[in-house]
């Protein structure tokens, strides 16, 4: 059986791996424009494998130990529900931005901007009069899914550095 200490460092390794990938794949969708199919693709490859990387320790290991299951002592207590909850807010964050995603996903995917680009339409046309309304929450979830990562990272960390350091 691998050391809980060993499990716990490959743990904080591949979250801390998620990070660049979450940057290069905003750097892809920042440094790019227009935005087409290929573009699309290439981020969500970044991204993608990034919330792989966050994901599945996080159903694997983190949430087990959390609440005891799997015949782990519970740790549902002080400064893990603080790293659970700031984690939590995360998701919420990226569920919310989802609902933009998948909104103008939508609307360019209709109207063929992905393959054949046009300068001359803009987003906010062919997206109806609520349009504006889905960029802003697919904004406010990224930058929300960011900033709460970031923090729930760090606490993450703090937590293995005093638990396992």
């Amino acid at each position: 059986m691998v050391a809980t200490g060993t499990t716990a460092t490959v743990v904080a390794l591949a979250v801390t791996v998620s990070l660049p990938c979450f940057l290069y794949g905003a750097w892809i969708m920042i440094d790019n424009d227009p935005v087409t199919w290929g573009v699309l693709t290439w981020h969500l490859k970044y991204i993608v494998t990034g919330l792989t990387l966050t994901t599945v320790p996080l159903l694997a290991w983190m949430a087990p130990r959390l609440f005891g299951l799997g015949g782990h002592s519970s740790q549902f207590g002080g400064y893990a529900v603080v790293h659970a909850l700031i984690g939590l807010t995360a998701y919420a964050f990226l569920a919310f931005g989802f609902t933009g995603i998948v909104r103008v996903f939508r609307a360019k995917w209709e109207h063929d901007l992905y393959h054949d680009y046009d300068e001359d339409i803009l987003l906010d046309e062919i997206g109806g009069d609520r349009m504006d309304h889905w960029r802003t929450r697919l904004r406010v979830g990224v930058f929300g899914y960011t900033i709460m990562w970031i923090l729930a990272w760090l606490t993450g960390l703090t937590r293995y550095a005093i638990r396992y350091l």
